[in-house]
C-alpha cells in the first residue's frame, strides 16, 4: 500500500510544472550588503572553487556558508550513489514536459538528500554529429525542442531549492581536443541554432547557474570571452553565476574581463597572488571583482543557502519517488525504428524469448560527468526486466562472446528454437562519454553477433544504446524490428520489458536526424577539425572546426542540401496509428493558436506527439523550409480522439537578423504544417503575417 500511495503521489507532482525561484530585489540588496563588509582577500577567495574542488569557499565571518556542488545530468554522483535517469538525449526524445519536469524534481530531492546546493546540469549542446562522445547529455539537434527540454528539467530542479546549471555554454558540440579547439561559426548560426537554448533557460527557466565551455568560440575560449557572457548572456537578463568548466581558464585578465564569476574547480589564474597586482597598477578594478562576488551572493540568497543547510534529512538517499520519475522517464523516452510485427512480443509458455548481447545484463550509461551509479539494488538489466514479467515471457540469457566463437551448434540450436531475439547491442561508459568522440560502428565485433543472429532467426530486435546513431547498415534490412532506447536509467530494464511486451506503447520520436551514413550528414565536412595555413607547430596546438553548414544542420539540412535520411528527425512508431484532422490557425494574444484534432484509429491505448512547424513561403533571405515551433504529447485511448491547440507567438516566425544583430519577423505568407514527423506532414494552411511594417 506504501509504494502504490507514493507512487500515486508523485503522479501527482508530475500533473503540473514546478515552478522555480528567481532572483529578487531583495535576494541583490541583501548580496550588495554584504559585498561592502568583505575584504579583497575574502572576494578574491568566493570566486574560485575550495576544499575538493567542488565547494564555493566558506566566509564564516559573515556566515556566509560553503556550498556543495556536483555533477551532473543524468543524476548525481561525485562519490555517491544516486538515482540513475534516463541521459538526456532519451528526455529529449520523450518530448515530454511533465516526464522531464519529474526528472529534474528527482535529481532536485536526490541533492537535497546528500547536501547539494548545486547540480552541475544539464548539459544542451547542439547535436551536429553522432561522433561527439558526450551526445548522450546533450538534447538533440533542435534548439527549439532542446529549449523546451531544458526549461522543463531546470524549473524541476530548481523548484526543489537546488541551483541549476545549464552547460557548456557554448558550441561545445565535439570532444576532440576539448582545450584547444576553436568553434567557428557565423553571428546568425550561433544566434538559431547554438544559443536558444540556453536562452530559453535564462528567459522562461530563470537557472541560477550557467557553465563555460573548454572549446575556443571564434578564437577565444569561452571563460574568457566578453561577447558570450557580457553581450548576450547578461543582456538576456540573466543574473545568476557564470562559472567555468573545471580547468578551462587560462589567464587572470581574460577572466576576470569576460565577466566570468566563479572559476572551478579552484583559482588557478583568479586568485589573490596573480590578482592582487593588477589591482594595484590599475589593469582592473576592484569593482569588477565586486560584482562577481554579487552575482554569486545574490544567487545564494535567492535558493535560500545562505540561511540554511542544503540537507534535507526528511529525504532517502534511496528515495523511491525519485525511482519512480526514473520510470516514469524511461517509458516515455524510446523510439521504435523497425517493425515488422514482431512487437509486442507475444505471451505464452511456448513462445521463448532468447536475450543476447553486451548490454543484456548490465545498466549502460555514457562515461565521464554523466556517469551515475545507482543506489544498491536499483539498477534493473534487460534480464531483470523481462524476469519480473514471470512466465509469460519465458526466457533464455544467451551470452555468446562477440568474437566469432559463438558459431557453434549448441548456440544454432537455442537460437533457431526461439520464437524471437532480442539484442542488447551499443555503447556504454567505457566507449562513449566525455573527453573523447566515439566511433559510429557498434563496438566489439557486435554487427556480426547481430548478423549471425539474424540468418538464424527471423525475428530479431534490436535495441540499441546509445547517445544518437549508430551504423546499422550491415543488418537493419535482415533484423525484424530496431528501437534507439539510448541510456534509459536504472529503471530501464523494466520500462522497455513493458514496452516490448505491449503493456505499454512506444511513444518516443527522435530528437536528430538518423543519416544512414557519416557522410550524408551535412555536418560531416565540416566537423573534423582543420588547422591553420603555416607549418608551424604552434599554429597546431589550435585545431579549428568551422561550422560551414550554417544554420542547415539536421533536418533543416535535407531540402537544403537536397538529402533523404534514413529516419526524419521527429520520427517514431507505436503499436497502433493516429489520423490528423481539422487544421484551423487564428489570431490568440501575441502570435497564433494551431488547433486540430488527433485520432487514435488503432486498436490499443496510445500517445502521439503531434509537431508544428513553420515554413516561410518566399523568404526574403535564406531560410530553413521548416522548423519545429511547436509540440504536444497526446494520450489517447483507442478509437478516441482529442483537440490539440499549440500557441506559435509571432516569435516562431523570426530569424536573426546580421544587418540589425537582433531577430526580425519578415510580413508575407508562411506556411504552418502539422505532422508525425519532419519528413511526414499530415496538415497545412497558409497565414499571411502582417505585424508591422519592415521592408527596409
Amino acid at each position: 500500500m506504501n509504494r502504490i500511495l507514493t507512487f500515486v503521489a508523485v503522479l501527482a507532482a508530475c500533473s503540473t510544472i514546478a515552478q522555480a525561484q528567481t532572483i529578487t530585489q531583495s535576494d541583490k540588496d541583501r548580496a550588495s550588503e554584504l559585498v561592502k563588509q568583505m575584504t579583497l582577500q575574502e572576494k578574491i577567495s568566493l570566486i574560485s572553487g575550495a576544499v575538493d574542488g567542488f565547494h564555493t569557499a566558506p566566509i564564516s565571518r559573515l556566515g556566509i556558508p560553503s556550498v556543495k556542488m556536483c555533477d551532473g545530468p543524468q543524476g548525481v554522483r561525485n562519490n555517491t550513489k544516486s538515482t540513475l535517469y534516463p541521459c538526456g538525449i532519451a528526455a529529449a526524445a520523450s518530448w515530454d514536459r511533465q516526464a522531464v519536469n519529474g526528472m529534474g524534481q528527482g535529481i532536485g530531492m536526490d541533492a537535497r538528500a546528500r547536501g547539494v546546493g548545486i547540480m552541475l546540469g544539464p548539459g544542451v549542446n547542439i547535436y551536429r554529429l553522432a561522433l561527439n562522445g558526450r551526445n548522450f547529455e546533450y538534447y538533440g539537434e533542435d534548439p527549439f525542442l532542446g529549449g523546451e527540454t531544458a526549461v522543463s528539467y531546470v524549473t524541476g530542479m530548481q523548484s526543489k531549492g537546488v541551483i541549476s546549471t545549464i552547460k557548456h555554454f557554448a558550441l561545445n558540440n565535439s570532444e576532440f581536443d576539448r582545450h584547444n579547439i576553436s568553434s567557428n561559426a557565423d553571428e546568425r548560426t550561433i544566434n538559431e541554432i547554438y544559443f536558444p537554448v540556453f536562452r530559453a533557460a535564462v528567459e522562461k527557466g530563470h537557472v541560477g547557474a550557467v557553465m563555460t565551455s573548454y572549446n575556443m568560440l571564434n578564437g577565444t575560449h569561452a571563460a574568457e570571452d566578453p561577447w558570450l557572457i557580457k553581450e548576450n548572456l547578461r543582456k538576456w537578463g540573466f543574473d545568476g553565476i557564470v562559472m567555468s568548466d573545471w580547468s578551462s581558464t587560462y589567464s587572470s585578465l581574460g577572466c576576470v574581463n569576460s565577466g566570468l564569476d566563479l572559476e572551478m574547480p579552484k583559482g588557478y589564474v583568479m586568485n589573490y597572488d596573480m590578482l592582487k597586482p593588477l589591482l594595484e597598477n590599475g589593469v582592473i578594478s576592484e569593482s569588477q571583482i565586486d560584482e562577481k562576488v554579487q552575482h554569486i551572493l545574490q544567487t545564494l540568497s535567492a535558493f535560500g543557502l545562505l540561511d540554511k543547510d542544503p540537507k534535507d534529512a526528511s529525504i532517502s538517499e534511496d528515495n523511491p519517488a525519485s525511482n519512480v520519475f526514473a520510470y516514469n522517464l524511461a517509458l516515455e523516452a524510446p523510439v521504435l525504428l523497425k517493425n515488422n510485427g514482431v512487437l509486442p512480443l507475444k505471451a505464452g509458455k511456448k513462445n521463448k524469448i532468447v536475450l543476447l548481447g553486451p548490454n543484456t545484463d548490465v545498466v549502460p550509461c555514457g562515461g565521464g560527468s554523466g556517469e551515475v551509479t545507482p543506489v544498491a539494488g536499483r539498477g534493473v538489466t534487460i534480464a531483470q526486466g523481462f524476469s519480473a514479467l514471470g512466465k509469460a515471457y519465458p526466457i533464455e540469457i544467451l551470452k555468446i562472446a562477440a568474437d566469432g566463437s559463438y558459431n557453434t551448434p549448441e548456440n544454432l540450436k537455442i537460437i533457431e528454437s526461439a520464437s524471437s531475439i532480442v539484442i542488447s547491442a551499443g555503447f556504454t561508459k567505457e566507449s562513449e562519454g566525455e573527453g573523447r568522440d566515439r566511433t559510429y560502428a557498434l563496438p566489439n565485433g557486435q554487427d556480426e553477433m547481430i548478423e549471425f543472429a539474424a540468418a538464424h532467426n527471423k525475428n530479431v530486435v534490436v535495441l540499441v544504446f546509445s547517445g544518437g546513431e549508430v551504423d546499422m547498415s550491415k543488418w537493419l534490412d535482415k533484423v525484424a524490428s530496431v528501437m534507439m532506447v539510448w541510456y534509459p536509467g536504472q529503471a530501464g530494464g523494466n520500462a522497455i520489458a513493458e514496452l516490448l511486451t505491449g503493456k505499454v506503447a512506444p511513444s518516443g520520436k527522435l530528437p536528430i536526424t538518423i543519416w544512414g551514413s557519416l557522410e550524408n550528414n551535412p555536418t560531416y565536412n565540416n566537423y573534423q577539425p582543420s588547422f591553420p595555413a603555416g607549418n608551424s607547430n604552434k599554429y597546431k596546438k589550435y585545431p579549428f572546426a568551422e561550422y560551414k553548414e550554417g544554420i542547415f544542420i539536421g533536418y533543416r539540412g535535407v531540402e537544403h542540401f537536397g538529402l533523404k535520411p534514413l529516419y526524419p528527425f521527429g520520427y517514431g512508431l507505436s503499436y497502433t496509428s493516429f489520423e490528423y484532422s481539422g487544421l484551423s490557425v487564428v489570431p490568440s494574444g501575441d502570435g497564433y493558436d494551431v488547433t486540430f484534432t488527433v485520432k487514435n484509429i488503432g486498436k490499443m491505448d496510445g500517445k502521439e506527439i503531434a509537431e508544428v512547424y513553420v515554413a516561410p513561403v518566399n523568404p526574403k533571405v535564406l531560410r530553413p523550409a521548416k522548423e519545429l515551433k511547436g509540440y504536444d504529447k497526446v494520450v489517447l485511448a483507442k478509437g478516441k480522439s482529442s483537440t490539440v491547440t499549440v500557441h506559435l507567438p509571432y516569435s516562431a516566425f523570426a530569424y536573426y537578423s546580421t544587418p540589425i544583430h537582433d531577430w526580425k519577423v519578415d510580413n508575407g505568407d508562411y506556411q504552418i504544417l502539422v505532422g508525425a514527423s519532419s519528413g511526414d506532414i499530415r496538415l497545412q494552411v497558409k497565414e499571411t503575417i502582417n505585424i508591422h511594417n519592415n521592408d527596409d
